[in-house]
């Protein structure tokens, strides 16, 4: 079955919204409609739609025109078998002792690396974007100058192999949560496959806001691999669960983005004690050194 694609983008929330709810009136209707911010500073969200049928072309140039956004790009997606072409296309990945691998490259974990199995059909936060990368070398250095860890969560965990990297290397509990239920059933399945079931907790919760997380703070280490905006929101939690000396690994901001976010936890009572720059995403190694002064 053939998939159609319709893009663009607008200034601002409001019209990106109304373009949204606008879509989902159109006939043939889309499977699917998305609205996401664009996370560079610009203030640009951009809009999409998917559909099993060529959409109508003039209604989706007179919505754009009608909310002030630019002209829809539409594209027809061939037919792929995508979880082959993860398969191919995802080759094992190294950060420091860790290896993250598919089970089809099962045979290719080296003796002296720690394995972290990611099944390919689950294919986000893999260890292949920059951010999950940074912050597995960022953990590796902290493990390779001595450090040691107690309790652990990982906020917005996808595949939640951040939080299984940490349980492979201790014999504490980790805790790991994403705000999205499909993301923490990939995470159980892959903490299942891992045979980390007894350990690694998966939750569901916006940020800190569930019970289980609060009761086993404050915490020795926190990963965050989300996105700037949500980081920013999360300060003062980060210092409210985070032991004083403890370590927060924070992911998913842009190059641009990384002063403003170092800023806002050194204001919560965080030093900078390293940064990773991969592609186009920095990773911050951060340690709360002091209750929040702001």
């Amino acid at each position: 079955m053939p998939t159609f694609t319709a893009f663009t983008k607008t200034n601002g929330k409001p019209p990106a919204e109304a373009l949204g709810e606008a879509l989902e009136t159109l006939i043939p209707e889309p499977t699917g409609v998305g609205v996401f911010e664009i996370e560079d500073g610009s203030g640009l969200w951009e809009v999409g739609a998917y559909f099993t049928e060529a959409p109508d072309e003039i209604a989706l140039a007179l919505l754009a025109k009608v909310n002030g956004a630019k002209d829809f790009v539409i594209s027809e997606l061939p037919e792929t078998d995508w979880v082959a072409k993860v398969r191919r296309d995802l080759a094992p990945v190294e950060a420091g002792r860790f290896f993250v691998y598919g089970a089809h490259d099962a045979d290719k974990l080296p003796a002296d690396k720690i394995g972290l199995l990611i099944e390919a059909a689950m294919a986000f936060g893999t260890g292949h974007h920059g951010t999950t990368l940074g912050c597995l070398r960022a953990f590796d250095r902290l493990l390779a100058e001595g450090r040691t860890f107690g309790a652990v969560a990982d906020i917005g965990c996808g595949t939640a192999v951040l939080g299984m990297a940490a349980a492979k290397v201790s014999e504490h509990p980790v805790y790991v949560s994403d705000i999205d239920e499909v993301a923490v059933d990939v995470a159980q399945c892959n903490v299942n496959a891992n045979g980390l079931t007894e350990q690694v907790v998966c939750l569901e919760a916006a940020g800190f806001a569930h019970e289980t997380l609060a009761a086993n703070a404050p915490y020795d280490l926190v990963f965050a691999n989300i996105l700037k905006g949500p980081l920013i929101g999360l300060a003062p939690d980060m210092a409210a669960q985070i032991k004083e000396g403890g370590v927060a690994i924070l992911s998913g901001i842009l190059h641009a983005q990384a002063d403003e976010v170092i800023d806002v936890y050194a204001r919560s009572g965080f030093n900078l004690v390293h940064r990773d720059e991969i592609v186009d995403w920095t990773s911050l190694t951060l340690v709360r050194t002091s209750t929040n002064e702001a």
